[in-house]
């Protein structure tokens, strides 16, 4: 009995000692969250909206700067063709990264949702976590990108010759970056989860510069054509993704993991997979809905595809405010939603709209009348030029439309629902299909009805987000509680 006694006391003492040192982490943590992170379930919902959502714009920005020089580039100082095999390989590099972003994205609502509710140890668990389900998925789709390269080039209609050899190669070496952008998105995705949106952006800034100083040096000096200017771009993603993880495990807490504590927690990868696989998947959809796409510009020949490569790259410059203001969203309404305070979410949305149609009212009309300017600066040829600027009218009216997607997907994707996700790539996926076929083949809209169809696509999916959010079911999701 003696000998129990003393069993139990010595228990009872290591459980007190576990305990203090929980309350040491929890104080710990709690000192760090007040210094590096922003607790977006107090306060006023607009201001943390606005200074989450600037450091992202500008950073975005900052990566579409590069994105444009980079198609610059390869289009005055290699030749149209390149500019169409880069073009080629757009709609791949997304599918096959998105992936990588989506579970980066699911791990980020796990760490956010922690985070409202005040969990500070789950949110290292997610973190350890975090790097079995980053690395291990950023090799496996490495492989299959780098093998099945020329049959998907082949299968989405590249034309044979200079222009599908010069696409494998382009896509054969970014692929060999996802690694990179896995580890970069996983620690940028936590980062923002716990409130700090301008931390990524210092690095995506580095990243950004070194990229176009590489492009210059590996096309203009050195003569590498379009792998140089791939080579470019997986060195900047691993110096990105070494300061980033560099920074974190230096100066974040929940980085801060000793032997032990990095293990894989199977009830957290569960988590991180069934919340960041339909992310995934949606974006793999979008993606597969823009091959479908790509497949129906390849036929109309390189003046098209050239076009379309143009015009997708001033899309994606535009909608880089909505992508911002998504993921502020997305902080904001997951945070709110683990805390349970789901009226502040409510209204993460409402001003999402409105910051979302004060933006469309005066990016609309500059689109349309610079449209010309804007073409030119990417190629010389008229033919180009003259269809580039024509596609691009048609499309900025649709932003509007592009817009109001990303504000309740946003909020449906902060709150964790996954359905939706899947809801959403589905239907971008039928829409762009049915879309470009049918209007396509119909013969005085012919091949501006490439264009056509993704406006469509923007207005339909559009409709369904919205209507998602409206009907209100992500109210009766269960949030992650203290």
């Amino acid at each position: 009995m003696k000998v129990e006694l003393n069993k139990d006391n010595s228990s009872e003492a290591k459980n007190s000692n576990e305990l203090k040192t929980d309350e040491k982490t929890v104080a710990s943590s709690s000192s760090m969250r007040k210094k590096n992170t922003v607790d977006m379930t107090v306060g006023n919902p607009i201001r943390h909206i606005l200074l989450f959502a600037a450091p992202l714009l500008v950073g975005n920005l900052f990566q579409q700067f590069y994105n444009l020089v980079d198609s610059i580039i390869v289009g005055k100082y290699i030749n149209a063709d390149a500019l169409a095999a880069t073009g080629c390989c757009a709609s791949l590099n997304f599918l096959f990264f998105s992936l990588c972003f989506g579970l980066a994205n699911g791990i980020g609502v796990i760490v956010s949702q922690y985070f409202g509710s005040g969990n500070h140890a789950k949110i290292k668990e997610t973190v350890a976590s975090a790097i079995y389900v980053v690395c291990g998925t950023a090799l496996v789709v490495t492989l299959l990108g780098v093998v099945l390269a020329r049959p998907l080039l082949i299968l989405m209609k590249a034309p044979e010759g200079i222009i599908r050899d010069e696409a494998v190669v382009y896509f054969r070496t970014t692929c060999c970056g996802i690694l990179f952008i896995g580890v970069y998105n996983g620690i940028a995705a936590i980062l923002r989860a716990l409130g700090d949106s301008k931390t990524p952006l210092v690095f995506l800034i580095i990243s950004s510069f070194l990229n176009i100083g590489m492009d210059l040096l590996f096309v203009i000096v050195f003569d590498l054509g379009v792998f140089g200017v791939a080579f470019a771009t997986v060195v900047a993603q691993f110096i990105s993704a070494a300061i980033s993880l560099i920074y974190a495990c230096a100066k974040v807490p929940y980085f801060k993991l000793s032997r032990a504590e990095i293990k894989p927690h199977p009830a957290i990868i569960k988590h991180s997979f069934r919340l960041g696989v339909p992310l995934a998947l949606q974006s793999s959809m979008i993606a597969i809905s823009m091959i479908v796409l790509q497949g129906v510009v390849n036929s109309f020949g390189n003046v098209a595809m050239s076009a379309n490569t143009i015009t997708s790259k001033v899309d994606l410059i535009v909608s880089q405010f909505y992508n911002a203001m998504a993921s502020a969203i997305t902080t904001f309404s997951g945070q709110n939603f683990g805390a349970n305070k789901i009226d502040r979410v409510k209204k993460g949305y409402k001003y999402g709209i409105i910051f979302t149609c004060l933006y469309n009212l005066i990016m609309i009309p500059i689109v349309y009348f610079l449209s010309p300017h804007i073409v030119s600066i990417f190629v010389d040829e008229a033919a180009v030029i003259e269809l580039g600027i024509k596609a691009e009218r048609i499309l900025c009216f649709m932003y509007a439309a592009l817009g109001l997607i990303y504000i309740p997907r946003g909020v449906l994707n902060g709150v964790g629902d996954a359905r939706f996700s899947l809801i959403n790539g589905i239907s971008e996926v039928i829409c762009r299909l049915v879309y470009s076929f049918a209007l396509t083949s119909i013969a005085f809209i012919g091949q501006m009805g490439i264009w056509w169809a993704g406006g469509l696509t923007w207005v339909t999916v559009a409709i369904i987000c919205n209507s998602r959010y409206l009907i209100g079911k992500w109210q009766n999701l269960s949030a992650i509680r203290r």
